[in-house]
């Protein structure tokens, strides 16, 4: 089962997010996302929960809860999207280039 968690503080680290999970069942993977030019915390993470189960429980558990001063918010995690990379992927109606045609 994967989970989105929201709301992580920027300084929580993949270590401290699978030991907050692990309390509930086996963690495959944890990852906190970062921002690829900075290297800094995006807020969010994912972890990964072989047993369903045991990911429903932690989701229980733990959405609202405060890890590091902020509130997590925790769920299932959607599936991404085909293609979607988010607002860039869209037609931004310009030509891409230095002028605009009309």
């Amino acid at each position: 089962m994967n989970i989105f968690v929201g709301n992580l503080s920027f300084t929580t680290k993949e270590e401290s997010l699978r030991s907050t999970f692990e309390g509930y069942g086996q963690v495959s993977s944890a990852r906190v996302v970062t921002d690829r030019e900075t290297g800094r915390s995006r807020g969010f993470g994912f972890i990964e929960m072989g047993n369903a189960a045991e990911g429903q429980a932690a989701i229980q558990a733990l959405d609202g809860r405060d890890m590091d001063g902020r509130a997590l918010k925790v769920n299932e995690a959607r599936p991404k999207e085909e293609g979607s990379r988010g607002p860039r992927d869209r037609d931004s109606g310009s030509s891409g280039g230095s002028f605009r045609r009309y």
